[in-house]
């Protein structure tokens, strides 16, 4: 099966520049106290889009707030203005872009940590009720298993798949990948331990932006066999639904923030995504839209 063409697109984020991690007393120079810390997020963004869940489903609205950033970061090299007096005041003569998400300490007015998982381990470690947890005890392993799996054989594989000249191998290990997700998926609600992780979290960010984005660079061949794991599909038709997914999904933002950065052909016959997202979303119980 053919792949159109598309731009490499070099991303603006490396390695995440700030990583602190919150601790439980005053050694660890973070310690948990609630509403000392805030998130800047950007829902259109996946990083963001993880993060937004996550803190959802712990319900840490009162806890830790939120501060939401545009779809589209308002500097050429895709920086928020709204970061950069954090990134100033947390690193001398600092100069690179200002990215999101950001996890900051309002009591000194500096970032503790951009990288994504760790906010999202962090916030689950020390800020949740023991009732709902994202990283259940014992469960550890198992999700780091599957953000790896998500990240390689499904974010990066689909990227390769997509790019100039395509990239048949990426193509078969997404497919290859979907498929072990879709056969550990049968008879189950949830990827680990028949509760919602992390796990899950991971795995459908990273089917909405399968659907959503990368799809649009893949021939419709292709696109037909991603669409054929019908467990899957309906796990995310399903988690769409639940109220701490389906509130923060930006369909308008992802599609501006993609059309903003990419600089390739979508390809033709693969124009139709696989699940109705918007409508799958409204069908949440007690959504409010922002």
């Amino acid at each position: 099966m053919s792949i159109t063409p598309l731009a490499a697109v070099p991303s603006v984020r490396t390695a995440p520049a700030f990583r602190g991690r919150i601790g439980r007393d005053a050694r660890s120079g973070h310690y948990a106290v609630p509403r000392r810390y805030r998130l800047h997020l950007s829902t259109a963004c996946p990083d963001g889009l993880r993060i937004a869940v996550g803190h959802s489903l712990l319900a840490l609205d009162e806890c830790c707030p939120v501060t939401y950033l545009p779809a589209v970061p308002d500097c050429p090299d895709g920086s928020h203005a709204a970061l950069r007096p954090l990134y100033e005041a947390s690193a001398h003569h600092y100069s690179g872009p200002a990215l999101a998400p950001v996890l900051s300490d309002d009591w000194s007015g500096r970032i503790v940590s951009t990288h994504s998982r760790d906010i999202l381990r962090d916030l689950d470690r020390h800020f949740a009720d023991g009732i709902a947890r994202l990283y259940p005890c014992g469960a550890e392993a198992e999700i780091e298993a599957v953000e790896r799996l998500c990240a390689e054989g499904i974010e990066q594989a689909a990227q390769r798949a997509g790019r100039e000249g395509g990239d048949p191998e990426a193509l078969a290990m997404l497919l290859a990948s979907l498929a072990a997700l879709e056969l550990r998926l049968t008879g189950v609600e949830f990827l680990v331990g028949g509760q919602l992780t992390a796990a899950d979290v991971e795995l459908w960010v990273a089917l909405v932006q399968l659907d959503t984005v990368h799809r649009n660079h893949l021939d419709a061949a292709a696109v037909h066999a991603i669409a054929g794991h019908p467990v899957l599909w309906a796990y995310a038709r399903r988690l769409a639904a639940h109220p701490a997914f389906g509130a923060h999904l930006d369909l308008d933002g992802i599609a501006r923030r993609h059309h903003g950065r990419c600089q390739g052909l979508e390809a033709a016959g693969a124009a139709v995504q696989i699940l109705d997202w918007a409508g799958h979303a409204a069908d949440a119980p007690g959504v409010s839209r922002r």
